[in-house]
């Protein structure tokens, strides 16, 4: 037996429990590891809550969280990692546990924290994601709405190094960061679009939102075309004849272990907000939700 963390329903971070359960077995391909960190994603806030009901459907008892770093313990068939090996992925059913399988690790370099290497996963392949869907090019421009959390601060980095330039909105606390990451930062809220229109004065190419704040119609105006807009937070976009980027494109293929090279190369940042025990869980859904530090929560079982 080991433990996870669970949910039987709906609701609060407060259904989130540490349960005894059985150690998943590894199927063909597949690793288990024995967790070293796993990430907290706003999706996990969605999915317990409810709010993703209706496109993922829950089957309770639900262990949630979708990334995780550890050691491997035991290797499917086929599997890409060996025991002993420290890797990295996307965790099939769930990665609030001790124990999680994952289906294509990644190695881990000894140079990246397992925090970072948690943290690296789906808001890495996400940022990768947009841009390849959004077809942007060395010298056009970027704004990026949400600069500051943590998609956005890797999309920020990866269109930099691309010789795109990046114009990014983020909150006043966020803005000498994103400035440093080689961004152009503009205070987001009332008057966003006018300040953008200052700080890009040839004007913006594409845009990537990973906000949901509400600035999709603002931003179709800006570049002229709703198809140069792509949305990962806000569920308007069909309204404002938006893309809503939901997954599915390069969930497999090159991006993470780009991700992972760039990142213990020290050329991509993640802050890491805080750490906590696996069985706070719940308080770090609590604090997420009520904004109370910036940066990647990281589970450490």
């Amino acid at each position: 037996m080991s433990k996870a963390i669970t949910f039987s329903e709906y609701g609060a971070p407060e259904v989130l429990r540490l349960s005894e359960v059985t150690a998943p077995e590894p199927g063909p391909g597949q690793v288990r590891i024995r967790v070293r960190a796993a990430s907290v994603n706003p999706l996990d806030m969605k999915i317990r809550s409810g709010l993703m009901a209706g496109t993922v459907p829950a089957r309770f008892p639900v262990t949630p969280g979708l990334d995780a770093a550890g050691v491997v313990d035991a290797a499917g068939e086929g599997a890409d990692a060996a025991v002993g090996d420290e890797v990295l992925g996307s965790a099939v059913g769930g990665a609030y546990s001790e124990y999680a399988l994952l289906d294509r690790p990644v190695t881990k370099p000894a140079a990246l924290s397992w925090e970072v290497a948690a943290s690296l996963v789906t808001v890495g392949r996400t940022a990768f994601r947009v841009l390849g869907q959004l077809g942007v090019q060395a010298g056009q421009t970027l704004l990026v709405h949400g600069a500051g959390g943590s998609v956005g601060t890797i999309a920020v980095q990866l269109a930099v190094a691309r010789g795109i330039t990046v114009i990014g909105t983020a909150g006043e606390h966020d803005i000498e960061r994103v400035t440093a990451l080689g961004a152009t930062a503009v205070r987001y809220g009332d008057g966003w679009a006018e300040r953008v229109r200052a700080a890009a004065p040839r004007g913006v190419d594409f845009v990537f939102d990973a906000s949901g704040a509400g600035v999709l119609a603002d931003s179709v105006v800006l570049t002229g075309d709703s198809a140069h807009v792509i949305t990962i937070a806000d569920m308007s976009a069909a309204q404002h004849g938006v893309r809503f980027s939901a997954g599915g494109d390069d969930q497999d293929g090159e991006s993470l272990p780009e991700l992972v090279r760039l990142a213990a190369a020290g050329r991509l940042t993640l802050p890491i907000g805080r750490t906590y025990p696996l069985a706070e869980a719940a308080r770090a859904h609590t604090d997420l939700e009520a904004r109370h530090h910036h940066g990647k929560a990281v589970l450490l079982p």
